[in-house]
Protein backbone atom coordinates (compact mmCIF):
# COMPACT_ATOMS: atom_id res chain seq x y z
CA UNK A 1 0.00 0.00 0.00
CA UNK A 2 1.27 3.47 -0.83
CA UNK A 3 1.98 5.81 2.06
CA UNK A 4 3.02 9.42 2.29
CA UNK A 5 6.30 10.83 3.48
CA UNK A 6 9.87 10.65 2.27
CA UNK A 7 12.64 8.15 2.81
CA UNK A 8 16.19 7.86 1.56
CA UNK A 9 15.09 4.93 -0.59
CA UNK A 10 16.38 1.40 -0.77
CA UNK A 11 18.44 0.16 -3.69
CA UNK A 12 17.82 -3.13 -5.42
CA UNK A 13 14.72 -5.10 -6.28
CA UNK A 14 13.85 -6.78 -3.04
CA UNK A 15 10.81 -6.35 -0.86
CA UNK A 16 10.11 -5.98 2.82
CA UNK A 17 11.37 -2.39 3.16
CA UNK A 18 9.47 0.70 2.10
CA UNK A 19 11.05 2.58 -0.75
CA UNK A 20 10.30 6.05 -2.05
CA UNK A 21 8.49 5.88 -5.38
CA UNK A 22 10.55 7.21 -8.27
CA UNK A 23 9.51 10.40 -10.09
CA UNK A 24 6.47 9.47 -12.16
CA UNK A 25 3.95 10.88 -14.56
CA UNK A 26 0.72 9.45 -15.96
CA UNK A 27 -0.11 10.03 -19.63
CA UNK A 28 -3.88 10.24 -20.04
CA UNK A 29 -6.44 11.50 -22.55
CA UNK A 30 -10.08 12.60 -22.66
CA UNK A 31 -10.95 9.52 -24.73
CA UNK A 32 -9.46 6.65 -26.71
CA UNK A 33 -7.90 7.62 -30.02
CA UNK A 34 -6.30 10.84 -28.81
CA UNK A 35 -2.80 9.45 -29.31
CA UNK A 36 -1.73 8.70 -25.74
CA UNK A 37 0.10 5.51 -26.80
CA UNK A 38 2.15 7.46 -29.33
CA UNK A 39 2.93 10.12 -26.75
CA UNK A 40 3.65 7.67 -23.91
CA UNK A 41 5.92 5.48 -26.03
CA UNK A 42 7.61 8.54 -27.52
CA UNK A 43 8.21 9.99 -24.06
CA UNK A 44 9.65 6.73 -22.77
CA UNK A 45 12.05 6.43 -25.71
CA UNK A 46 12.98 10.13 -25.85
CA UNK A 47 13.62 10.33 -22.10
CA UNK A 48 15.74 7.19 -22.32
CA UNK A 49 17.77 8.74 -25.14
CA UNK A 50 18.17 11.84 -22.99
CA UNK A 51 19.95 9.73 -20.37
CA UNK A 52 17.13 8.63 -18.08
CA UNK A 53 16.52 5.05 -16.99
CA UNK A 54 12.80 4.81 -17.70
CA UNK A 55 10.27 2.31 -16.42
CA UNK A 56 7.11 1.90 -18.50
CA UNK A 57 3.67 0.89 -17.23
CA UNK A 58 0.20 0.45 -18.70
CA UNK A 59 -3.05 0.92 -16.81
CA UNK A 60 -5.41 -2.02 -17.26
CA UNK A 61 -5.18 -5.51 -18.76
CA UNK A 62 -3.57 -4.51 -22.07
CA UNK A 63 -0.90 -6.90 -23.43
CA UNK A 64 0.08 -5.05 -26.61
CA UNK A 65 1.11 -1.59 -25.44
CA UNK A 66 3.57 -2.99 -22.84
CA UNK A 67 5.40 -4.69 -25.72
CA UNK A 68 6.02 -1.28 -27.28
CA UNK A 69 6.98 0.07 -23.85
CA UNK A 70 9.65 -2.64 -23.66
CA UNK A 71 11.06 -1.58 -27.03
CA UNK A 72 11.09 2.05 -25.90
CA UNK A 73 12.65 1.53 -22.45
CA UNK A 74 14.72 -1.63 -22.81
CA UNK A 75 12.95 -2.99 -19.73
CA UNK A 76 9.89 -5.24 -19.33
CA UNK A 77 6.59 -3.45 -19.87
CA UNK A 78 4.27 -3.94 -16.91
CA UNK A 79 0.59 -3.49 -16.08
CA UNK A 80 -1.07 -1.71 -13.17
CA UNK A 81 -4.62 -2.95 -12.71
CA UNK A 82 -6.55 -2.50 -9.44
CA UNK A 83 -9.31 -4.76 -10.74
CA UNK A 84 -7.07 -7.79 -11.31
CA UNK A 85 -4.33 -7.35 -8.72
CA UNK A 86 -6.22 -5.32 -6.11
CA UNK A 87 -5.73 -1.71 -5.05
CA UNK A 88 -3.17 -2.56 -2.36
CA UNK A 89 -0.76 -4.07 -4.89
CA UNK A 90 -0.68 -1.19 -7.38
CA UNK A 91 2.01 0.81 -5.59
CA UNK A 92 4.10 -2.27 -4.63
CA UNK A 93 4.00 -3.52 -8.22
CA UNK A 94 4.98 -0.05 -9.40
CA UNK A 95 7.89 0.02 -6.95
CA UNK A 96 8.97 -3.44 -8.12
CA UNK A 97 8.74 -2.57 -11.80
CA UNK A 98 10.60 0.71 -11.41
CA UNK A 99 13.53 -0.76 -9.49
CA UNK A 100 16.72 0.72 -10.91
CA UNK A 101 14.88 3.43 -12.86
CA UNK A 102 15.05 7.15 -12.15
CA UNK A 103 11.73 8.02 -13.82
CA UNK A 104 8.53 6.22 -14.73
CA UNK A 105 5.91 6.88 -17.41
CA UNK A 106 2.48 5.31 -16.90
CA UNK A 107 0.26 5.10 -19.97
CA UNK A 108 -3.43 5.36 -19.20
CA UNK A 109 -6.36 3.47 -20.67
CA UNK A 110 -9.41 4.87 -22.51
CA UNK A 111 -10.50 8.26 -21.14
CA UNK A 112 -8.96 9.53 -17.90
CA UNK A 113 -12.03 8.78 -15.78
CA UNK A 114 -13.24 5.64 -17.62
CA UNK A 115 -13.11 2.57 -15.39
CA UNK A 116 -14.80 -0.79 -15.07
CA UNK A 117 -18.42 -0.68 -16.19
CA UNK A 118 -20.90 -0.10 -13.40
CA UNK A 119 -18.32 1.34 -11.01
CA UNK A 120 -17.36 4.85 -9.95
CA UNK A 121 -14.25 4.85 -12.11
CA UNK A 122 -12.67 1.82 -10.45
CA UNK A 123 -9.51 0.75 -12.29
CA UNK A 124 -9.53 3.93 -14.38
CA UNK A 125 -6.43 5.93 -15.19
CA UNK A 126 -7.51 8.50 -12.61
CA UNK A 127 -7.87 5.75 -10.01
CA UNK A 128 -4.32 4.53 -10.62
CA UNK A 129 -2.95 8.08 -10.66
CA UNK A 130 -4.46 8.67 -7.22
CA UNK A 131 -3.14 5.37 -5.88
CA UNK A 132 0.36 6.37 -7.02
CA UNK A 133 -0.04 10.04 -6.07
CA UNK A 134 1.16 10.78 -9.58
CA UNK A 135 0.64 13.92 -11.68
CA UNK A 136 -1.18 13.62 -15.00
CA UNK A 137 -0.29 14.95 -18.43
CA UNK A 138 -3.36 15.14 -20.65
CA UNK A 139 -3.01 14.33 -24.36
CA UNK A 140 -5.71 16.13 -26.34
CA UNK A 141 -6.60 15.44 -29.97
CA UNK A 142 -6.87 18.96 -31.37
CA UNK A 143 -7.51 17.93 -34.97
CA UNK A 144 -11.16 18.99 -35.02
CA UNK A 145 -11.20 21.90 -32.57
CA UNK A 146 -9.55 25.20 -31.78
CA UNK A 147 -10.19 27.29 -28.68
CA UNK A 148 -12.75 24.71 -27.56
CA UNK A 149 -9.85 22.53 -26.45
CA UNK A 150 -9.54 24.88 -23.48
CA UNK A 151 -13.05 23.97 -22.34
CA UNK A 152 -12.17 20.28 -22.56
CA UNK A 153 -9.05 20.80 -20.45
CA UNK A 154 -10.91 22.92 -17.90
CA UNK A 155 -13.64 20.29 -17.59
CA UNK A 156 -11.13 17.51 -16.92
CA UNK A 157 -9.29 19.60 -14.35
CA UNK A 158 -12.50 20.41 -12.48
CA UNK A 159 -14.09 16.95 -12.67
CA UNK A 160 -11.99 15.46 -9.85
CA UNK A 161 -9.77 17.82 -7.91
CA UNK A 162 -7.86 14.90 -6.39
CA UNK A 163 -6.42 14.24 -9.86
CA UNK A 164 -3.63 16.73 -10.50
CA UNK A 165 -3.34 17.60 -14.20
CA UNK A 166 0.02 19.31 -14.57
CA UNK A 167 0.26 19.76 -18.30
CA UNK A 168 -1.27 19.28 -21.73
CA UNK A 169 0.22 17.86 -24.91
CA UNK A 170 -1.66 18.91 -28.01
CA UNK A 171 -1.74 16.16 -30.63
CA UNK A 172 -2.62 16.15 -34.34
CA UNK A 173 -2.24 19.91 -34.72
CA UNK A 174 -2.57 21.00 -38.32
CA UNK A 175 -0.65 24.27 -38.67
CA UNK A 176 1.01 27.14 -36.84
CA UNK A 177 -2.24 29.11 -37.00
CA UNK A 178 -4.19 26.15 -35.62
CA UNK A 179 -1.66 25.78 -32.81
CA UNK A 180 -2.01 29.46 -31.88
CA UNK A 181 -5.80 29.13 -31.62
CA UNK A 182 -5.62 26.03 -29.46
CA UNK A 183 -2.99 27.55 -27.18
CA UNK A 184 -5.17 30.63 -26.77
CA UNK A 185 -8.05 28.42 -25.69
CA UNK A 186 -5.97 26.51 -23.16
CA UNK A 187 -4.23 29.55 -21.65
CA UNK A 188 -7.11 30.65 -19.36
CA UNK A 189 -7.12 27.22 -17.66
CA UNK A 190 -3.68 27.84 -16.22
CA UNK A 191 -2.55 24.37 -17.33
CA UNK A 192 0.75 24.66 -19.21
CA UNK A 193 1.12 23.28 -22.73
CA UNK A 194 4.12 20.95 -22.53
CA UNK A 195 4.20 20.05 -26.18
CA UNK A 196 2.59 20.22 -29.60
CA UNK A 197 2.69 17.32 -32.06
CA UNK A 198 1.84 17.31 -35.74
CA UNK A 199 0.57 14.36 -37.72
CA UNK A 200 3.29 11.93 -38.80
CA UNK A 201 2.61 8.96 -41.14
CA UNK A 202 5.67 7.14 -39.79
CA UNK A 203 3.75 6.51 -36.57
CA UNK A 204 1.27 4.23 -38.29
CA UNK A 205 1.78 0.63 -37.17
CA UNK A 206 -0.10 -2.46 -38.36
CA UNK A 207 -3.43 -3.17 -36.69
CA UNK A 208 -5.81 -6.07 -36.63
CA UNK A 209 -9.08 -7.19 -35.09
CA UNK A 210 -7.91 -6.76 -31.49
CA UNK A 211 -5.81 -3.64 -31.92
CA UNK A 212 -2.15 -3.14 -32.74
CA UNK A 213 0.00 -6.04 -33.87
CA UNK A 214 2.20 -7.03 -30.90
CA UNK A 215 5.74 -5.66 -31.06
CA UNK A 216 7.31 -9.11 -31.02
CA UNK A 217 5.47 -10.04 -34.23
CA UNK A 218 6.95 -7.18 -36.23
CA UNK A 219 10.02 -6.16 -34.31
CA UNK A 220 11.61 -4.06 -37.04
CA UNK A 221 8.42 -2.13 -37.68
CA UNK A 222 7.91 -1.69 -33.94
CA UNK A 223 11.42 -0.33 -33.51
CA UNK A 224 10.91 2.05 -36.43
CA UNK A 225 7.59 3.26 -35.00
CA UNK A 226 9.13 3.77 -31.56
CA UNK A 227 12.06 5.67 -33.08
CA UNK A 228 9.64 7.89 -35.02
CA UNK A 229 7.58 8.56 -31.89
CA UNK A 230 10.73 9.39 -29.93
CA UNK A 231 11.87 11.89 -32.55
CA UNK A 232 8.41 13.46 -32.80
CA UNK A 233 8.29 13.88 -29.02
CA UNK A 234 11.87 15.16 -28.86
CA UNK A 235 11.04 17.88 -31.38
CA UNK A 236 7.61 18.80 -30.08
CA UNK A 237 7.63 18.24 -26.32
CA UNK A 238 9.58 19.97 -23.57
CA UNK A 239 11.24 16.88 -22.09
CA UNK A 240 12.75 18.84 -19.20
CA UNK A 241 9.28 20.09 -18.29
CA UNK A 242 7.92 16.54 -18.37
CA UNK A 243 10.77 15.32 -16.17
CA UNK A 244 10.09 18.21 -13.78
CA UNK A 245 6.40 17.26 -13.72
CA UNK A 246 7.39 13.69 -12.83
CA UNK A 247 9.57 14.99 -10.00
CA UNK A 248 6.61 17.01 -8.71
CA UNK A 249 4.78 13.79 -7.78
CA UNK A 250 3.65 13.83 -4.17
CA UNK A 251 6.14 12.06 -1.89
CA UNK A 252 5.08 8.45 -1.41
CA UNK A 253 6.62 5.15 -0.51
CA UNK A 254 5.72 1.51 -0.83
CA UNK A 255 7.21 -1.89 -0.15
CA UNK A 256 8.20 -3.31 -3.56
CA UNK A 257 6.30 -6.42 -4.55
CA UNK A 258 8.56 -9.44 -4.37
CA UNK A 259 7.64 -12.75 -6.01
CA UNK A 260 9.85 -14.73 -3.65
CA UNK A 261 8.15 -13.21 -0.61
CA UNK A 262 4.75 -14.21 -2.01
CA UNK A 263 5.48 -17.93 -2.29
CA UNK A 264 6.81 -20.64 -0.03
CA UNK A 265 8.82 -23.08 -2.12
CA UNK A 266 8.21 -26.76 -1.52
CA UNK A 267 11.30 -28.86 -2.01
CA UNK A 268 14.69 -28.22 -3.63
CA UNK A 269 13.90 -29.70 -7.05
CA UNK A 270 13.48 -27.23 -9.91
CA UNK A 271 10.99 -28.73 -12.35
CA UNK A 272 11.01 -27.41 -15.91
CA UNK A 273 7.94 -25.33 -16.68
CA UNK A 274 7.71 -24.61 -20.39
CA UNK A 275 6.17 -21.21 -21.16
CA UNK A 276 4.86 -20.64 -24.68
CA UNK A 277 6.03 -17.44 -26.33
CA UNK A 278 7.02 -16.22 -29.75
CA UNK A 279 4.70 -14.37 -32.13
CA UNK A 280 1.63 -16.42 -31.18
CA UNK A 281 1.64 -16.47 -27.37
CA UNK A 282 2.57 -12.88 -26.57
CA UNK A 283 -0.14 -12.08 -23.99
CA UNK A 284 1.23 -12.62 -20.51
CA UNK A 285 2.11 -10.50 -17.52
CA UNK A 286 5.77 -10.09 -16.63
CA UNK A 287 5.01 -11.21 -13.08
CA UNK A 288 3.73 -14.59 -14.28
CA UNK A 289 7.20 -15.86 -15.08
CA UNK A 290 8.62 -14.21 -11.97
CA UNK A 291 6.12 -16.05 -9.77
CA UNK A 292 6.81 -19.39 -11.45
CA UNK A 293 10.52 -18.92 -10.90
CA UNK A 294 9.98 -17.85 -7.30
CA UNK A 295 7.94 -21.01 -6.71
CA UNK A 296 10.99 -23.01 -7.75
CA UNK A 297 10.44 -23.66 -11.44
CA UNK A 298 13.10 -23.58 -14.11
CA UNK A 299 11.16 -21.49 -16.60
CA UNK A 300 12.00 -22.34 -20.21
CA UNK A 301 10.38 -20.26 -22.97
CA UNK A 302 9.65 -21.82 -26.35
CA UNK A 303 8.03 -20.83 -29.64
CA UNK A 304 5.21 -23.21 -30.64
CA UNK A 305 5.61 -22.18 -34.27
CA UNK A 306 9.14 -23.55 -34.55
CA UNK A 307 10.30 -25.37 -31.41
CA UNK A 308 9.90 -28.75 -29.81
CA UNK A 309 8.74 -29.11 -26.21
CA UNK A 310 11.70 -28.28 -23.94
CA UNK A 311 13.53 -31.28 -22.52
CA UNK A 312 12.23 -32.64 -19.23
CA UNK A 313 9.09 -30.47 -19.35
CA UNK A 314 7.11 -31.09 -16.15
CA UNK A 315 4.62 -28.21 -16.49
CA UNK A 316 3.22 -26.23 -19.39
CA UNK A 317 1.88 -22.66 -19.44
CA UNK A 318 0.07 -21.55 -22.59
CA UNK A 319 -0.87 -17.88 -22.36
CA UNK A 320 -2.81 -15.60 -24.66
CA UNK A 321 -2.14 -14.23 -28.11
CA UNK A 322 -3.26 -14.58 -31.70
CA UNK A 323 -3.30 -18.29 -32.64
CA UNK A 324 -6.16 -17.69 -35.08
CA UNK A 325 -3.74 -15.74 -37.29
CA UNK A 326 -1.07 -18.42 -37.06
CA UNK A 327 -3.27 -21.53 -37.15
CA UNK A 328 -1.56 -22.91 -40.24
CA UNK A 329 1.90 -22.46 -38.73
CA UNK A 330 0.88 -24.02 -35.43
CA UNK A 331 -0.66 -26.94 -37.27
CA UNK A 332 2.48 -27.43 -39.34
CA UNK A 333 4.57 -28.08 -36.21
CA UNK A 334 3.31 -31.64 -35.99
CA UNK A 335 6.10 -32.78 -33.68
CA UNK A 336 5.18 -30.26 -31.00
CA UNK A 337 1.45 -30.95 -31.30
CA UNK A 338 2.10 -34.63 -30.73
CA UNK A 339 4.50 -33.91 -27.86
CA UNK A 340 1.94 -31.72 -26.09
CA UNK A 341 -0.79 -34.32 -26.50
CA UNK A 342 1.52 -37.02 -25.18
CA UNK A 343 2.67 -34.88 -22.25
CA UNK A 344 -0.92 -34.16 -21.21
CA UNK A 345 -1.82 -37.84 -21.48
CA UNK A 346 1.19 -38.61 -19.30
CA UNK A 347 0.02 -36.21 -16.58
CA UNK A 348 2.00 -33.00 -17.15
CA UNK A 349 0.05 -30.15 -15.47
CA UNK A 350 -1.12 -27.49 -17.92
CA UNK A 351 -2.57 -24.01 -17.46
CA UNK A 352 -3.97 -22.48 -20.65
CA UNK A 353 -5.46 -19.01 -21.10
CA UNK A 354 -7.33 -17.92 -24.22
CA UNK A 355 -4.84 -18.71 -27.01
CA UNK A 356 -3.73 -21.72 -24.99
CA UNK A 357 -7.31 -22.93 -24.84
CA UNK A 358 -7.57 -22.74 -28.63
CA UNK A 359 -4.27 -24.55 -29.12
CA UNK A 360 -5.49 -27.43 -26.95
CA UNK A 361 -8.61 -27.92 -29.09
CA UNK A 362 -8.85 -30.52 -31.83
CA UNK A 363 -8.81 -27.87 -34.54
CA UNK A 364 -8.85 -24.11 -35.05
CA UNK A 365 -10.54 -22.77 -38.18
CA UNK A 366 -10.10 -26.16 -39.82
CA UNK A 367 -6.40 -26.52 -38.92
CA UNK A 368 -5.37 -29.40 -36.68
CA UNK A 369 -4.27 -28.46 -33.18
CA UNK A 370 -3.17 -30.70 -30.30
CA UNK A 371 -6.50 -32.47 -29.73
CA UNK A 372 -6.15 -32.41 -25.95
CA UNK A 373 -9.66 -30.97 -25.58
CA UNK A 374 -12.65 -32.52 -27.42
CA UNK A 375 -13.60 -29.27 -29.12
CA UNK A 376 -13.23 -27.14 -32.22
CA UNK A 377 -12.49 -23.42 -32.26
CA UNK A 378 -13.21 -20.78 -34.87
CA UNK A 379 -12.98 -17.07 -35.50
CA UNK A 380 -16.19 -15.06 -35.20
CA UNK A 381 -17.21 -11.46 -35.82
CA UNK A 382 -18.17 -10.94 -32.18
CA UNK A 383 -15.76 -9.22 -29.82
CA UNK A 384 -15.77 -10.49 -26.25
CA UNK A 385 -14.08 -7.93 -24.05
CA UNK A 386 -14.19 -6.97 -20.40
CA UNK A 387 -13.53 -7.78 -16.77
CA UNK A 388 -15.16 -10.91 -15.40
CA UNK A 389 -15.89 -12.12 -11.89
CA UNK A 390 -15.70 -15.90 -12.04
CA UNK A 391 -16.24 -18.76 -9.61
CA UNK A 392 -14.41 -22.05 -10.04
CA UNK A 393 -16.97 -24.57 -11.26
CA UNK A 394 -14.78 -27.65 -10.83
CA UNK A 395 -11.95 -28.43 -8.42
CA UNK A 396 -8.60 -28.83 -10.15
CA UNK A 397 -4.90 -28.92 -9.39
CA UNK A 398 -4.93 -25.14 -9.41
CA UNK A 399 -8.31 -23.97 -8.08
CA UNK A 400 -10.73 -25.33 -5.51
CA UNK A 401 -14.40 -25.40 -6.45
CA UNK A 402 -16.07 -22.18 -5.35
CA UNK A 403 -12.90 -20.06 -5.61
CA UNK A 404 -13.82 -16.54 -6.71
CA UNK A 405 -11.44 -14.66 -9.00
CA UNK A 406 -11.35 -11.58 -11.18
CA UNK A 407 -10.10 -11.93 -14.73
CA UNK A 408 -10.35 -10.41 -18.17
CA UNK A 409 -11.55 -11.68 -21.56
CA UNK A 410 -10.32 -10.37 -24.90
CA UNK A 411 -11.06 -12.41 -28.05
CA UNK A 412 -13.13 -12.90 -31.21
CA UNK A 413 -13.26 -16.67 -31.20
CA UNK A 414 -15.64 -19.37 -30.03
CA UNK A 415 -15.07 -22.91 -28.77
CA UNK A 416 -17.61 -25.66 -29.43
CA UNK A 417 -17.27 -28.80 -27.34
CA UNK A 418 -18.09 -32.20 -28.83
CA UNK A 419 -19.50 -33.45 -25.54
CA UNK A 420 -20.22 -32.38 -22.00
CA UNK A 421 -17.07 -31.41 -20.13
CA UNK A 422 -16.22 -30.29 -16.64
CA UNK A 423 -16.33 -26.47 -16.91
CA UNK A 424 -13.62 -24.27 -15.48
CA UNK A 425 -15.69 -21.27 -14.40
CA UNK A 426 -19.15 -20.08 -13.56
CA UNK A 427 -19.66 -16.65 -15.14
CA UNK A 428 -22.74 -14.41 -14.91
CA UNK A 429 -23.72 -15.60 -18.39
CA UNK A 430 -23.08 -19.31 -17.88
CA UNK A 431 -20.10 -21.67 -17.69
CA UNK A 432 -16.81 -21.31 -19.51
CA UNK A 433 -13.60 -23.27 -20.09
CA UNK A 434 -12.75 -26.86 -19.28
CA UNK A 435 -11.03 -28.82 -16.53
CA UNK A 436 -9.31 -32.16 -17.17
CA UNK A 437 -7.43 -34.14 -14.49
CA UNK A 438 -4.25 -32.14 -15.10
CA UNK A 439 -5.45 -29.31 -17.35
CA UNK A 440 -7.14 -25.99 -16.62
CA UNK A 441 -8.06 -24.11 -19.81
CA UNK A 442 -10.32 -21.12 -20.35
CA UNK A 443 -10.63 -17.73 -22.01
CA UNK A 444 -10.01 -15.95 -18.72
CA UNK A 445 -6.72 -14.06 -18.31
CA UNK A 446 -5.65 -13.88 -14.66
CA UNK A 447 -3.10 -11.72 -12.89
CA UNK A 448 -1.43 -14.16 -10.52
CA UNK A 449 -0.14 -11.42 -8.22
CA UNK A 450 -3.58 -11.48 -6.58
CA UNK A 451 -3.49 -15.28 -6.18
CA UNK A 452 0.14 -16.41 -5.63
CA UNK A 453 -1.06 -19.78 -4.37
CA UNK A 454 -1.97 -20.67 -7.98
CA UNK A 455 1.58 -20.60 -9.40
CA UNK A 456 2.74 -22.29 -6.18
CA UNK A 457 0.26 -25.12 -6.75
CA UNK A 458 1.21 -25.27 -10.41
CA UNK A 459 4.92 -25.68 -9.67
CA UNK A 460 4.18 -28.15 -6.87
CA UNK A 461 2.21 -30.26 -9.36
CA UNK A 462 5.09 -30.03 -11.83
CA UNK A 463 7.56 -31.03 -9.12
CA UNK A 464 5.40 -34.04 -8.23
CA UNK A 465 5.21 -35.05 -11.89
CA UNK A 466 8.97 -34.71 -12.33
CA UNK A 467 9.59 -36.74 -9.21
Amino acid sequence: MVTGGQTDGVAGGGGGVDRRLVPRVVVAAPASGAGKTTVAVGLMAALRRAGHVVAGFKVGPDYIDPGFHAVATGRPGRNLDPMLSGEDLVAPLFAHGSTGADLAVVEGVMGLYDGALGTDGFSSTAHVAKLLRAPVVLVVDASAAGRSVGAVVQGFVAYDTEVRIVGVILNKVGSDRHEAEVRAGVAPTGVPVLGVLRRDPRLTVPSRHLGLVPANEQRTQAEDAVAAAAELVRQGVDLEAVAAAAKSASPAEATPWNAIAEITRQGPARPVVAVAGGPVFSFQYAETVELLAAAGAEVVPFDPLADKLPAATAGLFLGGGFPELHAEGLSANVVLREQVASAVADGVPVVAECAGLLYLCRELDGHSMTGVIPATARMTSRLTLGYRTAVAATSSMFFDEGRRVRGHEFHRTAVEFDEDVQPAWHLPGGVEGVVLPNVHASYLHLHWTSMPDVPARFVAAAREYAG
